[in-house]
């Protein structure tokens, strides 16, 4: 079982104040070896702690293939990528291997880092949500077939104004199960931060149900523009162990529209926006996260553009407030 002390770091203050920047931007956590280790090579060598993976979501509107998605995302430069369960079936529907398709993306010298599915795990019903587990095993098996080892587990179907919002500890259980079924078909589903749902839209509920599962496995999928759209602050993310973090969404967002208005469609590439991400980044970092940071943006301006520019701009934005987070 996981000792919930790996998850919530209440023991350490100054593992907590590594984060405390959304607000003060300027806490110093207690020497890491580790990390110390790992910045000075990044300084000397240029190479980034973190990897960078390209969330399709950022192409979505340019209605390209799986299989043109993966020549953008390896074009572009990226670690990896983050395909989208629908477009993993359209490929198989429209008669497409997936054999072929994991070579074609080892060939291009990515990783399937996750991807995003909308099984409802969450549900209360009965029957729909062992039908929602079904639904995950197909997607999970999708994903393995291609090489990916995790996949979003978002809180689809308690999700809206009029949905109903489970306890947490119902909610813990019902992860498990989820994570139940990842253990049978080697893909593992990170709990995913959602800002606008009244179900799971602040980090301490990410943790708390995490946490809650008791399972090895349990992991949170957190992104910046969730983190503000659903009122944490940063410095929450320093209760989370790094090691539970395997995949943060990366992307920023303007000041206007306020918090309350704000919406998928208005993230920006990471620096263009008002979000910390340097500092945040920063205590991320130092707190030991050396996972992929997937580019997540759902901009329809950006799909008016040429897809490879986008990702490339995209990347390179990403890279850049890595880089400043770095040279802090």
């Amino acid at each position: 079982m996981i000792d919930r002390r790996h998850f919530l770091l209440a023991a350490s203050a100054s593992a907590a104040s590594a984060c405390l920047l959304a607000k003060s931007g300027s806490a110093s956590p207690a020497p890491n070896p580790q990390t110390d280790a790992a910045q000075t090579d990044a300084a000397q060598t240029g190479k980034m702690p973190v990897q960078f993976s390209l969330n399709t979501s950022t192409i979505r509107g340019h209605k390209l293939s799986i299989t043109e998605q993966v020549d953008v995302a390896s074009n572009a430069g990226y670690d990896g990528i983050e395909p989208w369960i629908r477009d993993l079936e359209e490929y198989v529907t429209g008669g497409g291997n997936l054999p072929d398709l994991k070579k074609r993306i080892e060939d291009s010298g990515l990783a399937v880092v996750s991807a995003i599915g909308f099984a409802k795990w969450i549900v209360d019903d009965d029957a729909e949500r062992a039908a929602g587990l079904e639904q995950a095993k197909r997607d999970m098996e999708l994903v393995k077939a291609i090489g990916g080892t995790r996949m979003a587990a978002p809180p689809i179907g308690a999700h809206g104004g009029k949905d109903t919002s489970p306890p947490l500890e119902v909610i813990a259980q019902r992860y498990r199960a989820l994570l139940e079924v990842g253990d049978a078909t080697g893909v593992v589903p990170q709990l995913e931060l959602w800002g606008f749902s009244p179900t799971l839209s602040k980090l301490p509920e990410l943790a708390y149900v995490a946490a809650g599962a008791e399972h090895d496995s349990a992991c949170v999928l957190p992104d910046f523009y969730h983190i503000y759209k659903g009122g944490s602050d940063f410095s929450a993310l320093g209760m989370i162990e790094a090691s539970r973090m395997h995949c943060f969404h990366i992307n920023d967002y303007p000041d206007n529209p306020p918090r309350k208005d704000i919406a998928d469609k208005d993230r920006v590439f990471p620096g263009d926006g008002v979000c910390a991400l340097p500092q945040i980044i920063r205590g991320l970092i130092d707190n030991g996260f050396t996972g992929t940071f997937s580019l997540e943006l759902f901009n329809p301006e950006y799909w008016q553009r040429d897809a490879l520019e986008v990702a490339k701009e995209g990347l390179e934005k990403s890279k850049a407030v890595v880089s400043q987070a770095i040279a802090l």
